[in-house]
């Protein structure tokens, strides 16, 4: 299995002054660490491919989309944005040297309309997405979208969901993701669900359900685990935590009180604690 981390555990926007932390995630164990490309421009990606290659790290990308690049809204001039969004990800993902873009791809986090999804917006969704998808065939990238729980989305909640929605663009550059902190709460069987989407899922988030140091909390890891293998699941194991080194991204994560010593700690004991479980 390939391990890593996401750095939005330290920023919202890797920079060169991040360079030296790819160092620390290779002498922690990691084998790879996943960027947040919340502005396809907004890092040096060059740079920052070339540093990954000497250090023999894999790598994913994270992005969301914005109210204004919504795959899903009403204005078609905004769905279109949204993919426009999507497009040029797919583009810095190529120069970072990801094959893997993944995150809510399908609508705004945090946007909440007071009610479920309507028909229209899944269609409008299908379209967006499966666009999404075919551009990033021509670039070698598979997008995998993430269910999010439903304080942080309305569209898609649940891996049945996402499951349903894969199907429907179906089309092999859109598949899914799994992750244990929204499906802690919002699945009724965490496990099945992974056995349930089965070879639909690429991509792993390992995220405790305070969103802190994987193997602290109550996420039932053992059973977790045995799912995936039952599965056959062999892609990466990447760790999502969150802490408040940066205010604004403890403001949007909801982390409010300190749940680690230091994120040098999460990171050293989350990469322990996988490969001793798994």
């Amino acid at each position: 299995m390939k391990i890593g981390i996401n750095l939005l555990l330290w920023t919202a926007a890797v920079s060169e002054e991040h360079l030296t932390l790819l160092d620390d995630i290779k002498d922690w164990g990691y084998d790879g660490a996943e960027f947040p490309m919340f502005a396809p421009d907004c890092s040096p990606w060059k740079t920052l491919a070339a540093k990954l290659d000497d250090l023999g790290l894999g790598r994913t990308v994270v992005t969301i989309v914005s109210p204004e690049a919504n795959p899903i809204a009403e204005s078609a001039t905004i769905r279109q944005a949204g993919v426009d969004h999507l497009k040029a990800c797919i583009d810095s993902c190529a120069i970072l040297g990801s094959s893997l873009l993944i995150g809510p791809l399908f609508g705004p986090v945090g946007t909440l309309v007071g009610r479920g999804r309507t028909e229209q917006e899944w269609r409008w969704g299908i379209e967006s997405l499966r666009e999404a998808a075919v551009y990033g065939a021509t670039a070698g990238i598979t997008l995998a979208i993430e269910p999010l729980n439903r304080f942080e989305a309305y569209f898609l909640t649940c891996c049945d969901e996402a499951a349903e929605f894969v199907d429907e663009v179906n089309h092999p550059n859109l598949r899914m993701m799994f992750d244990t902190f929204h499906a802690n709460i919002e699945e009724k069987d965490p496990v099945g669900a992974i056995e349930a989407a089965g070879q639909r899922i690429v991509h792993f988030h390992v995220s405790e359900n305070d969103r802190s140091t994987p193997g602290e909390g109550h996420i039932p890891w053992p059973q977790i685990f045995s799912a995936l293998k039952q599965i056959g699941y062999d892609n990466w194991l990447m760790v999502e935590a969150f802490g408040r080194a940066l205010p604004e991204l403890a403001a949007a994560t909801c982390i409010w009180r300190d749940m680690m010593p230091d994120e040098e700690y999460l990171a050293i004991n989350a990469s322990k604690f996988i490969r001793e479980s798994w």
